[in-house]
């Protein structure tokens, strides 16, 4: 019966490229049509569970089997075999074969209602779950100069990684319309990189808040050895407390933190900023969105990536914004740089395969993969972007038409 199940939904979820399945009774049926630029990809099931828990939830089902070394990819890999579900499966079509069935929807559902809640005890072990794990996994997958866990800019596509990165730091940089003498806040400041950037471009002090403590040893450390530390200074804090202590700042930075604030906390997280924000300050929020309505986060993500997350919607985004006198000046969708980012930090770990088994196992190294091979094709073809939306308190706050962010952004790139 798993098997029939798992023949119709294969029958139906590949039409363009190939999937060749070996079952664990040794069977084999080849599903797809070859097409150019389309994986070709043969796996084997090592036992007769796999076809029910593939067909239960497509992308816990798939992923949990190839962690545990259940689903064996013997010609491809797993960037090809996501990439090829993926692209069968274009948000744009509306076709959703991926989605788990009704009954583990339901589950995921109720599940995900159950853990919306993320106040400031658990958001720091949410924090921790991802960002905890060890520095060195990041400096082997991310860019070498500026340690960005998050979309870079791609104005070319034959940048490399760290060109990609520093471009992301000088568009959002140039957003900011930073002036002389200003203070600037970045919450969720990672490992330093951005604030690190805006000090040595700018004659400005920086605060940086994090809840990782792996994060904010390292960002201390990097902004000493680039000679910033007295224009940089980094504090292990939750933005709800931050905000409490009254303090305001002319410009406000927060890139890829508002995905692990939680559905029921926007309305804090925005009331934080518009109670950080000077009268006359400019804010630039970077964040994963969804190209459609408000969802829910898959239970594999939730499960093993980031406990607590939520990618919003842009409407629930600005809506809740809209409550607190927030304007938003100036909203950009990237709609492909994170796709090409991802496969960046995805052929890096394949690089360093062996050394990140011995920091951990190799059912993390699938685990990671996995991630990174799903993240990177949803913004490809599913439907996730990145937002930079732009947020002001007054409309006199920046001139009146966009030309002073393109003349600044050439101005730091070509320095």
């Amino acid at each position: 019966m798993s098997i029939a199940l798992l023949n119709t939904f294969l029958s139906g979820a590949i039409t363009h490229g190939r999937l060749g399945v070996v079952f664990a009774d040794g069977s084999s049926r080849t599903y797809g049509t070859a097409k150019d630029g389309f994986p070709e990809i043969v796996i084997r099931f090592a036992d007769d569970r796999v076809p029910r828990d593939i067909v239960m939830d497509p992308r816990l089902g798939a992923a949990e089997a190839f962690m545990d070394g259940r689903l064996i990819i013997e010609d491809g890999d797993v960037m090809g075999l996501v990439t090829l579900l993926r692209a069968n499966d274009r948000w744009e079509r509306g076709d959703d074969n991926l989605r788990p069935n009704l009954v583990r929807r339901l589950l995921n559902q109720a599940s995900f209602a159950a853990d919306r809640l993320n106040n400031a005890v658990r958001s720091k072990n949410n924090v921790a779950h991802h960002y905890d794990i060890g520095n060195d996994l990041y400096a082997l997958m991310l860019d070498e100069k500026h340690w960005q866990y998050s979309c870079a800019y791609w104005p070319n596509d034959d940048m490399t990684l760290d060109e990609a990165q520093t471009a992301k730091l000088a568009h959002i940089a140039a957003k900011l319309a930073i002036k002389p003498k200003q203070t600037v806040l970045d919450i969720g400041c990672g490992w330093g990189g951005m604030a690190i950037f805006l000090a040595e471009q700018y004659d400005v002090h920086v605060t940086g808040i994090t809840l990782s403590e792996e994060q904010i040893a390292l960002a201390r450390k990097r902004a000493a050895d680039a000679g910033v530390a007295d224009k940089v200074s980094f504090e292990l804090v939750d933005y709800r407390d931050f905000a409490k202590a009254g303090q305001k700042f002319d410009r406000i930075v927060s890139v890829g933190m508002f995905e692990h604030v939680g559905q029921p906390q926007f309305e804090s997280f925005f009331e934080a900023c518009g109670n950080l924000l000077s009268e006359d300050g400019v804010m630039l929020l970077h964040t994963i969105g969804r190209l459609g309505s408000p969802g829910s986060t898959d239970a594999f993500t939730r499960k093993y990536i980031f406990p607590g997350g939520y990618i919003p919607a842009l409407s629930e985004t600005v809506e809740t914004s809209e409550k607190f006198r927030i304007m938003a000046a100036d909203v950009e969708t990237l709609r492909l740089h994170y796709g090409k980012t991802l496969r960046c930090w995805y052929a890096n770990c394949v690089a360093n395969k062996d050394a990140i088994i011995a920091m951990y196992d190799e059912r993390f190294f699938r685990m990671w993969t996995f991630y990174l091979a799903g993240a990177a094709t949803v913004f490809e073809h599913g439907g996730m972007c990145n937002y930079q939306i732009q947020y002001v308190r007054s409309r006199h706050a920046l001139p009146i038409t966009r030309d002073y962010i393109e003349a600044e952004e050439r101005r730091l790139l070509d320095k």
